[in-house]
């Protein structure tokens, strides 16, 4: 079970691990003020260290090898875990995977297979090299140690931002959706967002249960999973967390404006959040959004002269 208990149980053992990311207040279009927590600057760009090394420090041994399918930042946590504890790591990713995340995980030092038009494919293939003795795989987001070391990312929140009352988050696989609803109080709403091609939550919400999609467009490399999690949807559905999703476009758009008004990168997924508040859906006092990666080309980010 994962609990605010167990969540903070997992920070006390992974906090010398991770970077302590800073929170930015902006003003928006509307003249609102919210706050974004900067899991960009989180080691290896992303939130995924917190799952990935919790993963690994709560096992009662040292394990021998590590192995994870990923789209991209999942596979880049592990691999930074990896080389961090000097444990031999192989990532498997599928072919429409980040060139800049395929690299950066090789520079850590772990083995990579791409293979694979999806994270399922990817996964599947993982399989076979999971099954080693002493190897210990470490899912992308459907886990109880990804889920609980996620959520410590909710401890940090709370901390910096007392008076939060809404949180907005990106949902692929709701690993990090999840960990948020077990460790946020009561008292803050939790907003899920996604984009129209990678509505695994929304599609659940509607049927009842998780089922599958295919998952595309902008932010398929980090939130295509093709279901969203059996733990992420119990425990979003339990704290009656609100589905909504934005365009491709508007994805863009965000990425873009958090660009010009703070010069943070964002890849696409990391600005999913950012774009629903952009396009006034969602309403608080004080909205904090989780700004969830960073591992792109900042390149297509520059202006256009006119």
């Amino acid at each position: 079970m994962i609990t605010a208990t167990t969540v903070a149980e997992a920070g006390a053992v992974i906090g010398p691990w991770l970077r302590r990311t800073p929170v930015l207040a902006v003003d928006l279009p509307t003249g609102d003020n919210v706050v974004l927590k900067l899991e960009n600057l989180q080691h290896a760009g992303s939130f995924k260290p917190r799952g990935a090394f919790w993963s690994v420090l709560s096992q009662a041994k040292r394990p021998l090898g590590l192995v994870a399918a990923s789209g991209g930042n999942h596979g880049l946590a592990v691999a930074h875990v990896g080389h961090e504890l000097g444990i031999a790591t192989q990532i498997f990713v599928p072919t429409i995977s980040s060139p800049i995340k395929v690299a950066a995980i090789r520079a850590l030092g772990a083995h990579v297979t791409q293979t694979g038009s999806t994270y399922a494919e990817a996964l599947a293939a993982s399989q076979e090299a999971a099954a080693t003795a002493g190897v210990l795989a470490l899912h992308a987001y459907d886990s109880v140690t990804t889920v609980t070391g996620q959520g410590t990312l909710a401890l940090e929140l709370v901390e910096q931002v007392h008076d939060v009352d809404t949180v907005v988050v990106a949902v692929g696989g709701g690993g990090l959706a999840a960990g948020l609803a077990a460790g946020l109080p009561d008292r803050v709403r939790l907003v899920a967002v996604e984009t129209e091609g990678c509505r695994t939550y929304n599609r659940a919400t509607a049927a009842g249960r998780p089922v599958p999609i295919a998952p595309s467009g902008i932010a398929a490399d980090a939130l295509g999973a093709s279901q969203i999690g059996s733990i992420a949807f119990d425990l979003l559905q339990q704290r009656h967390v609100e589905s909504i999703y934005v365009s491709d476009d508007e994805v863009s758009q965000a990425r873009r404006w958090l660009w010009r008004q703070t010069r943070v990168v964002a890849e696409p997924a990391g600005a999913v959040a950012l774009a629903a508040v952009l396009e006034g859906m969602v309403e608080g006092e004080q909205i904090a959004v989780v700004v969830c990666g960073g591992n792109t080309d900042p390149s297509d980010l520059a202006e256009t002269p006119s």
